[in-house]
């Protein structure tokens, strides 16, 4: 009896998954490839890349579902790529930042950059409410205008249970105000007469992805695009508290509705192994040589989850409630600009 019970059970055959999730992964990492060569070219005739590749493997992704009607073999891997593969990216992303230099520049600015994605979070979610926004919509745009952009939102999705149009409209939208920002910036600080380490500060308080942090600061000297940097990465840091904060909040919620969630599942896996990357490199556990390598893995696994997010996305229902996203967006940014500004005033 015993004997026919298990061979009732169906075997797990890694090779029939990974044949089912081969031609949506191929798909994803064609986009991929696609879209880092669309960012050669981009700097080869502009000089700067103002359309990162995440954002252009979106936008490519979004384009292929737009033009082509896609066969269905390719959805699970599209699934695989847009969900596990982005965890992982989550968590070596960690591998990027170092608690070394943060704690060098004194809590001071700790205080003041936490400060800032307070403030931003809660205006956003402020802003939200009165233009009758998404509630999901909303907590998406507040952690990508305040913390890092699309790396934000694809880390806040899972945690409160985003929809992939949803997911796919705060993207579209939070990375159209971003460029705007890097545009921006540089026209209008040279007005304002602040010092080179204030206005890299607004940029790094402000702008999203480190990238875009170098090309809105570098025009103001060394000292800005040093002090950006910096602020930038500190903004990063505040990923995952936030991220918990909103997994203890949800399962709250999930409690007082009657939904069953495990402690498990508490917390993302991908947060703690993103906290504990960060450790791993404050103290020097992870050698020195294979941290390019995470660098470049982390951009690739990246790169494809949003090729498999944008081919997930309808854009034509997504713009046809674009008015309060819009509106949104553009306040939210609005007010991070004018705190981040405020406080160099103050401080400087």
């Amino acid at each position: 009896m015993h004997i026919s019970c298990f061979r009732n059970r169906p075997a797990f055959r890694l090779p029939e998954i990974l044949a089912t999730k081969f031609p949506g992964i191929a798909l994803c990492a064609s986009t991929a490839l696609l879209a880092f060569e669309a960012e050669k070219i981009e700097r080869a005739f502009l000089q700067k890349s103002w359309l990162e590749m995440l954002n252009l493997a979106l936008v490519i992704g979004i384009c292929l579902r737009m033009v082509s009607s896609r066969s269905r073999v390719f959805d699970p891997g599209i699934r695989f790529c847009s969900k596990s593969l982005l965890d992982l990216a989550i968590v070596l992303l960690g591998t990027g930042f170092s608690m070394t230099g943060i704690v060098s520049a004194g809590p001071g600015i700790l205080v003041c950059v936490f400060g800032i994605v307070a403030f931003s979070l809660a205006l956003t979610i402020l802003i939200g409410r009165l233009t009758g926004l998404s509630h999901s919509q909303t907590l998406l745009v507040a952690c990508g205008n305040s913390i890092c952009g699309n790396s934000a939102i694809m880390a806040v999705a899972p945690v409160i249970h985003a929809r992939e149009e949803d997911i796919g409209a705060a993207l579209a939208f939070t990375a159209t105000g971003g460029l705007a920002i890097v545009l921006g910036l540089p026209l209008l600080l040279p007005f304002l007469h602040l010092s080179d380490i204030a206005e890299g500060s607004v940029a790094g308080l402000t702008v999203y992805a480190v990238p875009q942090v170098m090309a809105a600061a570098s025009p103001f000297g060394t000292a800005a695009l040093h002090t950006g940097t910096l602020v930038k990465l500190m903004r990063v840091l505040t990923l995952g508290p936030v991220c918990i904060v909103l997994s203890l909040l949800y399962a709250r919620k999930n409690r007082q509705t009657g939904t069953h969630q495990t402690s498990r599942r508490l917390i993302p896996w991908y947060i703690t192994g993103f906290l504990l990357m960060i450790t791993c490199r404050s103290f020097n556990i992870i050698p020195e040589a294979l941290l390019p390598v995470l660098n470049t893995l982390a951009t690739t696994l990246t790169v494809m989850a949003m090729a498999a997010l944008g081919m997930s996305i309808d854009i034509r229902s997504v713009f046809k409630a674009s008015g309060p996203l819009m509106l949104t967006v553009a306040l939210s940014l609005a007010g991070l600009v004018s705190a981040s500004l405020a406080l160099m005033k103050i401080l400087t």
